[in-house]
């Protein structure tokens, strides 16, 4: 059993220090660098590619829409030709950044509301797809599963990647809870690395409503920015390696 586990990180700008990205890079095996629009800066990109360099994590664009005060968790009803050279510029600003650091991006993993926007809006989705096989065909897209974005990721020879949430709720048709939702948020670092465990042995994990789910997954993701992000991932690691997980960049 092989699993990824990646966070989102480089989210640091102007003071702002939402996460503890040192410690995360010794716990990841995949690395979500935030591009400059809901978050980061080129300083942040940079050295948050060389963290990663340094410590054989691999580096994933997480692009996102232009919205820093929002943190990119709002939808914004952009063109998918504005979009598609959005995603474009952030993707080229991290692979200067990693350039410097001495790696390369492997991956690409929206943020927020694009993420989710992608599932279903058509134009959305492809503007993204496109933007990535413009800029390089061969990195993976990391996402849900069965979305537009996946469907039309895998026309146009994208490899799809599909991670699980572990410290966010899930519904009883596998999906997410929204944000909205007072249970949406996981903080028990047992209860989730327990999830996580029944998640890659089983490809299951219980629901909101008790019920059990079927999460198949390559990746698993632990929010950056959560409080105790840290001891939720390291007692993420350490029970799928107890558990005889062999944990390992997915791209």
């Amino acid at each position: 059993m092989r699993i990824d586990l990646n966070a989102d990180l480089g989210e640091s700008w102007g003071g702002r220090v939402p996460g503890n990205d040192e410690a995360l890079i010794g716990v990841v095996t995949s690395a979500n660098i935030a591009c400059g629009f809901h978050a980061g800066d080129v300083a942040t990109m940079t050295r948050t590619a060389t963290l990663a360099a340094e410590g054989g994590v691999a580096v994933g664009a997480h692009i996102s829409y232009r919205d820093r005060d929002g943190f990119g968790r709002r939808f914004v009803d952009v063109d998918p030709s504005v979009l598609r050279n959005d995603v474009l510029e952030q993707l080229e600003a991290l692979a200067a950044a990693c350039a410097t650091a001495g790696t390369l991006v492997a991956y690409v993993k929206p943020h927020g509301a694009l993420y989710h926007a992608i599932c279903s809006d058509t134009g959305q989705a492809g503007a993204v797809v496109t933007a990535i096989t413009s800029f390089d065909p061969s990195l993976p897209l990391l996402g849900l599963p069965d979305t537009v974005a996946t469907r039309l990721a895998a026309h146009a020879g994208l490899r799809t990647v599909i991670e699980a949430f572990a410290d966010r709720a899930y519904t009883a048709d596998g999906g997410l809870l929204p944000r909205s939702e007072e249970a949406a948020i996981l903080h028990d670092p047992e209860a989730i690395a327990d999830r996580m465990v029944q998640l890659v042995t089983t490809g299951t994990v219980e629901a909101i409503d008790g019920t059990s789910v079927a999460v198949a997954a390559e990746s698993i993701c632990v929010h950056g920015d959560s409080p105790g992000a840290v001891t939720i991932a390291q007692n993420v690691r350490a029970r799928l390696a107890a558990a005889g997980v062999t944990l390992e960049r997915f791209s």
